[in-house]
């Protein structure tokens, strides 16, 4: 690996928030599934992309520090809100595919970063409770700096790093700023697994249309259209399924239709 590469600590947080906080960089950092590209720019966004040699038709990542920040980004419904709250207070990572408020479009950086986080309908995927080393430094880069940060999963794509640094694969490492190692915390997520059979994303639910609008909220009544969509199976799926069926009388299971 050609990046400089730093053991998570006080120090990683420190050099990561000051890499990204200068704009244009772009490093790797563990979460609950494995290692993620992290970025706060057009130019950061553009070298993920490279890195990564993935699609732009898919939606972004906004990696949220807290529901009062979600509520400021993302439109919600009081169902939808809910769920991310009980999801939020139980920390379970959970991404839903939503539009984007006006106050949260003011926020993306005035650099045409903003086709490369939206997808063709304007919806992003807003990710809560994706791993303390991460969240603490999207937490400082929008707490410090006003600063959103953007991610996708550190590997060519398509293809899992298994939850270890050694998996994001030459390319990523050679193209990042910093890696930050942690593997035995990604392992400790789901200690009964391994680097095999473990989860290597999490759930992802579609709240919007087909044309990027908000599904209707439900208020307890049967078979109303559209519905939320799970779209992605991965970490805590049983939890999140139960929520879901909770919250919501009707709702689909669909797994990798967007993709």
């Amino acid at each position: 690996m050609d990046g400089t590469q730093i053991r998570w600590g006080s120090a990683a947080r420190l050099e990561a928030v000051s890499i990204l906080a200068a704009r244009a960089g772009m490093i790797v950092s563990p979460t609950k599934v494995g290692y993620i590209v992290m970025a706060v720019d057009r130019e950061g966004l553009e070298r993920k992309f490279d890195a990564k040699q993935r699609s732009r038709s898919k939606p972004g990542v906004v990696l949220v520090s807290s529901m009062q920040m979600l509520r400021r980004l993302a439109q919600l419904t009081p169902e939808i809100e809910a769920l991310y709250q009980r999801c939020w207070d139980e920390d379970v990572l959970l991404g839903c595919i939503l539009p984007w408020r006006e106050s949260g479009i003011a926020m993306i950086p005035d650099d045409e970063s903003v086709e490369l986080v939206m997808d063709n309908r304007k919806t992003s995927c807003f990710v809560i409770r994706f791993g303390a080393p991460s969240e603490v430094i999207a937490q400082d880069l929008w707490e410090q700096y006003g600063m959103l940060t953007f991610a996708s999963s550190a590997n060519p794509s398509g293809m899992g790093n298994r939850g270890v640094l050694a998996g994001v694969g030459a390319r990523i490492a050679t193209h990042a700023d910093l890696l930050i190692e942690a593997d035995d915390y990604v392992a400790s997520i789901q200690p009964d697994r391994t680097e095999n059979d473990r989860y290597e994303q999490g759930v992802m639910v579609s709240m919007v249309d087909a044309e990027g609008r908000l599904v209707p909220e439900q208020h307890g009544e049967r078979s109303v259209l559209p519905a939320p969509t799970l779209i992605r199976k991965g970490l805590a799926l049983d939890r999140i399924m139960m929520m879901l069926a909770t919250s919501f009388p009707t709702w689909d299971y669909r797994h990798g239709e967007y993709y």
